[in-house]
């Protein structure tokens, strides 16, 4: 397995494999009401099984190339994780998305490994537009799309229906050529 330095606080973004399962669930329990605030994963994590099967659809997707999930490791622990939800090679799209426990936040990993994983999507897989969905209440994860260079496209408005209550998403993305125009930046 590879791994991919996010930096020299020895942070490290690697493929979350199905194998991985008890320490994806050790890790969704460790953040699970911080996590489940504005993202429904820790309803679907619950037990070993379902830790799993989670982990088991993305290496599903991996195979049929559409979608990725890639775990951040800080301090050897599994802390968060990026993924592309969605890839549609031919159409030239994607969607990703990210979580973070506690312990984790405010150090950029997010940052760092999203702009890992957006890079590859559109340098090695040829992706046009990357997007980012985010309910509009979710202020870290809306910084997080703005610090990539996305632009917020709009509002679906009381279109997701999160543990009983209907909120607005946002939708940001960034296109290819604006990615690569950014890298060029000093």
């Amino acid at each position: 397995m590879y791994a991919i330095s996010l930096g020299d606080d020895g942070a490290q973004l690697r493929p979350l494999e199905p194998w991985q399962a008890p320490e994806f669930l050790a890790h969704m329990d460790r953040g699970r009401e911080f996590i489940g605030r504005h993202n429904a994963l820790p309803d679907v994590v619950t037990d070993l099984e379902s830790s799993r099967a989670y982990l088991r659809t993305y290496a599903e997707k991996a195979a049929a190339d559409t979608g990725r999930i890639h775990g951040i490791w800080a301090g050897g622990e599994l802390v968060g994780a990026v993924i592309l939800r969605t890839m549609d090679v031919a159409q030239g799209t994607a969607e990703a998305g990210c979580w973070l426990e506690p312990s984790a936040v405010g150090r950029g990993l997010v940052t760092r490994a999203a702009r890992v994983l957006i890079d590859w999507a559109v340098e090695k897989r040829g992706i046009h537009r990357v997007e980012w969905w985010v309910s509009a209440g979710n202020e870290p994860s809306i910084a997080v799309a703005r610090r990539l260079g996305m632009t917020r496209d709009g509002v679906l408005r009381e279109s997701h229906l999160h543990r009983g209550e209907r909120h607005d998403e946002e939708i940001w993305s960034v296109l290819a050529p604006d990615w690569r125009a950014a890298k060029r930046q000093p």
